[in-house]
């Protein structure tokens, strides 16, 4: 039987081979509150219904949001999309009005959708799972949109960042 380090040395081998698309997650609360972050933890996981699970690190000012509302959205990002997931990435809600320093407008439910994100979807909490120190969404899509094609940007190009919170 292998130790609990021989386990943990393990694992992080096989996800250090992972290169996902990296993604923003936005939400607002009545229109008063904005909050969004660079996740990349996220995956379709069902065909019917449809579904999609995105996750949220809970130490993240996002996060404490999500907690109070039912809609948010999520955006694919390009491959030259640095800039806006460093904003995204290394900025935290507690210091920073993110959406300042990007185009954006209110979409469904009042949802922030990023104006020069090629893909987005707004989804509806279908369910909120507790992931150890992330919580995942489960949500089912309202809307979305697809402005162009291309490829999406890389865990691998944003790995140097230095997160606005810690993971």
């Amino acid at each position: 039987m292998r130790s609990d380090d021989d386990a943990r040395q393990a694992f992080e081998a096989f996800v250090s081979a992972a290169n996902y698309s990296m993604l923003v997650l936005t939400t607002a609360r009545r229109g008063t509150r904005r909050a969004g972050c660079l996740v990349g933890f996220a995956t379709q996981c069902s065909i019917e219904p449809q579904r999609f699970l995105v996750c949220v690190s809970k130490a993240n000012a996002t996060a404490r949001l999500v907690r109070q509302v039912r809609y948010v959205g999520v955006h694919q990002l390009g491959a030259e999309q640095h800039e806006l997931a460093r904003l995204f990435g290394e900025q935290s809600g507690d210091w920073t009005d993110k959406f300042t320093e990007c185009r954006w407008h209110a979409g469904v439910h009042g949802v922030p959708v990023l104006d020069d994100a090629p893909a987005w979807m707004v989804g509806r909490i279908v369910t909120r799972v507790g992931l150890g120190d992330h919580t995942g969404l489960v949500l089912a899509p309202v809307a979305g949109g697809r402005h162009r094609d291309g490829a999406p940007l890389m865990f691998d190009a944003v790995k140097t960042l230095d997160a606005g919170h810690p993971a």
